[in-house]
């Protein structure tokens, strides 16, 4: 028999019994344990107690908040992850390949699918708001993307889903300045450029199906950094072409990915930050307070996961 832990955001999903139903359907002898977030915490002591339990299974029922708490948790353990995607980006879903379509198919896809390991990121945060280490499973950064979050409206969100990201996107764009940052890539002494956006990922694919990251691989051993240091109409332009266009293209069609004078990629096991100024900043689509000094790194296989 099977022990099935599910940690469930209530605001994301409401009733247990459509969750237990999915289960049930496929695996009817699942001894299945239920455990809901709270405010003030979106999952981590509730993946502790599922752990606890003998739990093989444990599945994240909400968005990239609950996902990442529980992951968190999971990680350097047996026990797996599955996700019940119910957020607006549900970004390590999409990276991954789980079904978008309800509980229904997300149960399945989690029940069917073969264990494999994937790599969980850690950002130590040395300067800034929320000091400390914390984990991430899709992509941390500054810049645009941080600022987007600060400008996106709740409501809209709500109703929207993530279309209320695109709204918010010219306020972040205008409020974005070049900032002087120092970033040292593994070993090699430190590198001095002016940037306004610094994505580091595990995967690469955001909302819309926009692949910021085109190397990224979840089970690499590695975090790949993308560096935007566009300044005006015309850099702006470049970096569209380049990262939505050039990039993506190349990704499907199996081609390398290119970097330019105001677009960089890089990839490393370690990677340190320092900012002349604090930032905003985000870790898997969460604003995370400003931050102006950071070291990102890699935890290989440590995450298993039904996907």
């Amino acid at each position: 028999m099977t022990t099935i832990g599910v940690v469930r955001n209530p605001v994301k999903l409401g009733s247990e019994e459509e969750v237990r139903a999915a289960i049930l359907r496929d695996a009817p002898d699942a001894d299945i344990r239920f455990y809901t977030t709270t405010e003030d915490d979106p999952g981590r002591a509730m993946a502790q107690d599922a752990v606890e339990a003998g739990c093989e299974l444990v599945l994240a029922a909400g968005g990239d908040g609950t996902v990442r708490a529980v992951a968190a948790v999971l990680a350097g353990t047996d026990s797996a992850l599955g996700i019940l995607p119910h957020g607006t980006g549900n970004l390590l879903a999409r990276n991954l390949g789980v079904p978008l379509g309800g509980t229904e198919a997300a149960v399945a896809h989690a029940l069917a699918a073969a264990p494999r390991r994937i790599d969980v990121g850690t950002i130590e945060v040395t300067d800034g708001d929320d000091r400390g280490e914390h984990v991430f499973v899709v992509m941390a950064g500054l810049g645009l993307d941080a600022r987007m979050l600060e400008e996106t409206d709740d409501e809209l969100k709500a109703k929207a889903g993530w279309l209320a990201y695109v709204k918010a996107l010219g306020a972040a764009a205008a409020g974005t300045e070049l900032v002087r940052a120092s970033l040292s890539l593994d070993d090699e002494e430190a590198d001095h450029a002016r940037i306004h956006t610094l994505m580091i990922g595990n995967c690469g694919t955001i909302q819309g199906g926009i692949t910021l990251l085109p190397d990224a691989v979840p089970d690499d051993g590695e975090l790949d950094l993308l560096l935007v240091s566009a300044d005006g109409v015309a850099d702006w332009f470049e970096t569209v072409r380049t990262v939505v266009w050039d990039n993506g293209l190349r990704r499907l069609l199996g081609g390398e990915t290119t970097s330019t004078d105001v677009v960089r990629h890089a990839s490393a096991q370690r990677i340190r930050v320092e900012l002349e100024a604090a930032q905003p900043f985000q870790i898997d689509g969460e604003e995370h307070g400003a931050v102006r000094a950071f070291t990102a790194g890699i935890r290989p296989g440590a995450l298993l996961v039904r996907a």
